[in-house]
């Protein structure tokens, strides 16, 4: 068994007219023996325990439910108990009735891809009459009185509606959520409003009460002077400090040469002694 190099590599198949070196071999989850490709399933090899972990239901013709048979068991006696507990033939014709669009006149045979359940009214419709206005949906049973479009859900509270008034019921659902939600943005307005005008009206009142109290609440950074008002620093700032603040129309500038420090009020006059004196060059 195996190879000169690895010589337990590999296993026979159990089954005695194979016998085959399988170095991939099958093991089986029922009886645990090994097999090879050929052998691996439950039938090639007769697997004596290949019965042991099967699953098979019967469907009840009476009850339409489904009834599990016990491996060790006769099926007899499995359908008997069935029969005489759990077994109700009145669920027959749920199990078996084929769910359908309720719109009168529609026969679509409803299913998981074809059906949508309305918000409003809780039921299913086909695709077709999946909308309010077509399946003639009465509308929601309770109202979220949180819900901004509460008038949009609302139903009249003198009369029942009829089938026949179902579009204008939605017409007029519409107008009285637009309604609504403009009443709401005006109320909203009018609250800044009146927010902003009070926060002025504080801002104006501060400023009387400082000014009719005559603190000095303004101080000038270069003299130190305090005023009450900002228009009385501003007065003094340009009366007393902008002429000191403007350069002397008789001021001279000197310009220095940096080798013999000799100074020069014309710019020109230095720069021809530096090349008359210095050779052409500033350098110390």
């Amino acid at each position: 068994m195996g190879t000169p190099a690895f010589p337990n590599l590999g296993k026979h198949c159990n089954v005695g007219d194979c016998r085959q070196l399988d170095f991939l071999p099958f093991t089986c989850d029922r009886c645990n023996q090994v097999f090879c490709l050929q052998h691996r399933s439950y039938i090639n090899h007769q697997c004596p325990n290949a019965n042991q972990k099967d699953v098979t239901v019967l469907i009840c013709p009476l009850c339409a439910k489904g009834v599990r048979l016990v491996p060790d068991q006769d099926p007899n006696i499995t359908w008997d108990s069935h029969v005489n507990t759990d077994c109700d033939p009145s669920n027959y014709q749920k199990a078996t009735k084929k769910r359908r669009c309720p719109v009168p006149g529609c026969k679509e045979v409803l299913n998981l891809s074809n059906s949508i359940r309305c918000r409003d009214c809780s039921k299913e419709h086909c695709l077709k009459h999946r909308f309010g206005l077509d399946h003639s949906c009465s509308g929601p049973k309770k109202t979220d009185s949180g819900f901004p479009f509460v008038g949009l859900f609302s139903k009249s509270q003198k009369s029942p509606q009829k089938s026949t008034s179902t579009s204008s019921w939605w017409g007029s659902g519409l107008m009285n959520a637009v309604s609504n939600f403009r009443a709401s943005a005006e109320s909203g307005i009018q609250k800044f409003s009146n927010a902003t005008t009070e926060a002025i009206q504080k801002a104006k009142t501060g400023i009387a009460e400082s000014s009719s109290t005559g603190e000095l609440v303004e101080q000038c950074v270069q003299c130190r002077a305090r005023f009450s008002t900002v228009s009385a620093l501003i007065d003094h700032v340009e009366r007393s400090h902008r002429q000191s603040s403007k350069p002397s129309a008789n001021r001279v500038t000197i310009d220095v040469c940096p080798k013999c420090s000799k100074g020069f009020r014309d710019p020109v006059a230095l720069v021809e002694h530096v090349e008359r004196d210095h050779g052409g060059t500033s350098l110390a």
